[in-house]
């Protein structure tokens, strides 16, 4: 799909009538990434506190493994009233566990958001500091070949989106 989109974008440009030369630039911003201690050490952060967190639901996880294989060991001499309470005690335990792994590690969780506090300036800074290089290097594109070709950068004067708009029949 990016790759499609990339391309439509270079087919759009040169029918559009841009006469200019374009410069374009690939970037490696895992590579990028990788050279930054400031991104190290976030990195090592969520990994600490995703292992914690980890460790943390294994053990209610296990805890409630536990209740279940003591209440299938007794269920022979549970009245009807006691065995319900035992299941009852068991599946709000299991959702507790559940509800924390999704507080943790779901989406928008405490891990997505430590990951926006610590991971996201960084990122940041390599974005700017690639916009930088694009305009000071004259580049009107610049693709990140990391995870697959992306758009990292274009330049706005570049952006025919206004024309797409006008041949769908939609002004602004």
């Amino acid at each position: 799909m990016k790759n499609l989109l990339i391309s439509a974008l270079f087919i759009l440009l040169s029918a559009t009538g841009v006469k200019a030369q374009q410069h374009y630039c690939i970037i490696d911003s895992k590579y990028i990434l990788e050279k930054l201690n400031d991104y190290k050490d976030a990195q090592n952060k969520l990994d600490n506190l995703s292992k914690g967190w980890q460790e943390e639901i294994d053990k209610m996880m296990a805890d409630v493994d536990k209740m279940y294989k003591g209440y299938q060991a007794e269920k022979p001499m549970l009245s009807d009233d006691m065995r319900k309470k035992r299941e009852d005690e068991i599946v709000t335990k299991e959702k507790e566990a559940k509800d924390l792994q999704k507080k943790r590690f779901g989406y928008e969780g405490d891990l997505f958001k430590k990951r926006q506090e610590f991971v996201k300036p960084v990122q940041d800074r390599v974005f700017n500091a690639v916009q930088k290089m694009a305009s000071s290097k004259g580049y009107d594109l610049v693709l990140d070949k990391a995870g697959g070709v992306t758009l990292f950068y274009a330049d706005p004067k570049l952006d025919r989106s206004e024309d797409v708009l006008k041949i769908l029949g939609i002004n602004k």
